[in-house]
């Protein structure tokens, strides 16, 4: 699973076009709506990058872990987060291994980081140990770019380049195996002038519905919900699905 290594300097660069901003907004509504207001216990972003929703969550007053697999792309969360004058514990684990000290109030994946699970038993996995870490009720709130979104790219070459460098994009998607896979070229121009070449390769697969609502009951997790980014539940032509599962097992303290 290993990626976004020497492409990690370069990545904020490249993803500036990516909502953010928006995106914390939504998760603020979800979170209000299954009570998780602010300062109420602390959120484990897995699969946190250079830290794009960690730290906003952060400035909004949530507790926040960040957990990703990449060093080089943590160093960078980590630079960003001194700057803003933040306290975030980042961890440099494999999602389908991760531990924590504790129970948390909520687990966050975004950007489909989850779909670089191409193993739907790693997907039991993961929200198996997401349901451990949960506190009594937590919520575990990912994405995932759907089929539909996939068949749409299909098998073709993105290119784009500005002042600052360029890059070449070939996607591969794997209807049957429902594998979406591709290579990506930048070169990034530097303080000299020249232009430094970054290669990475990522697969990544499109879960279904069933499929996911099949690995939550079965790591134990209620699945509550699958909607689109407007809140309206998913159909077939949504292009980025969110899930929404509750902790199931532990007794919260005041009950006993």
């Amino acid at each position: 699973m290993a990626a976004y290594e020497g492409f990690a300097q370069v990545y904020d660069r490249f993803m500036d076009n990516v909502p953010y901003a928006q995106w914390t907004e939504y998760l603020q509504e979800i979170f209000e709506k299954h009570n998780l207001p602010h300062n109420t216990g602390v959120i484990c972003d897995l699969g946190c990058g250079t830290g794009n929703m960690t730290i906003p969550l952060a400035k909004m007053g949530y507790d926040m872990i960040g957990i990703d697999l990449s060093e080089q792309m943590l160093a960078i969360a980590s630079e960003k987060t001194i700057e803003e004058d933040l306290n975030i514990l980042y961890l440099n684990q494999d999602m389908r291994e991760f531990e924590l000290y504790g129970t948390v109030r909520a687990v966050i994946s975004l950007c489909d980081t989850m779909n670089y699970l191409t193993e739907y038993d790693d997907l039991v996995n993961v929200c198996r140990l997401v349901n451990n870490y949960l506190d009594p009720n937590g919520i575990f709130l990912f994405d995932l770019k759907t089929d539909h979104y996939f068949k749409s790219i299909g098998c073709q070459r993105f290119c784009d380049a500005d002042e600052e460098g360029s890059f070449i994009w070939d996607n591969d998607y794997d209807k049957e195996k429902r594998i979406n896979s591709y290579a990506l070229t930048l070169f990034v121009q530097e303080e000299d002038n020249r232009y430094e070449r970054f290669d990475e390769y990522h697969e990544q697969r499109a879960f279904s519905i069933d499929e996911v609502r099949c690995a939550i009951e079965e790591s134990g997790m209620i699945f509550l919900a699958a909607i689109d980014k407007n809140g309206a539940p998913a159909t077939k032509d949504t292009d980025r699905v969110y899930i929404i599962a509750r902790e199931k097992g532990k007794t919260p303290l005041q009950n006993l």
